[in-house]
């Protein structure tokens, strides 16, 4: 599990694609750096876009991540690659969190062991 740590610079609305209802909405993130603030595009995705909801531009947030990638061969022959960072849990710095149904185990207080992943 990957955490990232900043101050929202932007929320944007949530957008439906294709026939088979796949949603998303994005978050960017702004990351304090000794010389140059990181702006980060974070993407939640269909169920886990509610969660932006009570969240607001400014808030400073903890964002639980995967980081994903993909191969695409282009019609030429070559080979592309693709990244996405993809939220799963965001909690505000002063301590309320957004985690609906998460695939990933909280750890919370439970004495269940976790998921080798």
């Amino acid at each position: 599990m990957s955490e990232i740590t900043g101050n929202i610079k932007l929320i944007g609305e949530t957008k439906s694609f294709g026939a088979n209802g796949f949603t998303k909405r994005e978050i960017v993130l702004t990351i304090a750096d000794d010389k140059y603030p990181q702006h980060i595009l974070v993407e939640f995705i269909q169920n886990k876009c509610a969660l932006l909801d009570k969240f607001k531009v400014d808030q400073g947030v903890k964002i639980a991540i995967n980081i994903l990638g993909r191969e695409w061969i282009n019609p030429q022959g070559e080979a592309k690659y693709f990244n996405a960072i993809q939220g799963w849990k965001i909690e505000s710095l002063d301590g309320e969190s957004a985690n609906e149904n998460s695939h990933i185990p909280d750890n919370n207080n439970n004495n269940e062991e976790p998921l080798p992943f």
